[in-house]
């Protein structure tokens, strides 16, 4: 699902983010809209599994909101998702919030 705030928009993850299920996040985030200066935020609070190939796609994401020279975040990230991102030194590469609130907060902060 995707939700439309005033930075950009916000995709929601529910259920498993797997080889079956990732290519309509790549479409959903391939369909969006984005801005320059804008935000793609990925909430993944409603995710239960994520495997590779959700891997793969959230980093497909990042870099379609790159590719629009917009900001990219996951916030409400599983903690058996987080421990693979820092595994995989992928904590490093994305912007992570606890939740869609705090990103909120903090990336609309004025700089």
């Amino acid at each position: 699902m995707t939700t439309a705030r005033p930075a950009g928009p916000v995709l929601r993850v529910a259920g498993d983010l797997d080889h079956s299920t990732a290519p309509h996040l790549r479409r959903a985030a391939g369909a969006l809209v984005l801005t320059p200066g804008g935000l793609l935020l990925v909430d993944l609070s409603g995710m239960r599994f994520c495997d590779s190939s959700g891997i793969t796609a959230l980093l497909a994401a990042r870099h379609r909101a790159l590719a629009a020279q917009a900001r990219f975040a996951l916030a409400g990230i599983p903690a058996n998702t987080a421990r693979s991102l820092r595994t995989t030194g992928l904590d490093q590469v994305f912007d992570v919030y606890a939740d869609t609130e705090d990103a909120g907060k903090e990336l609309t902060r004025p700089t």
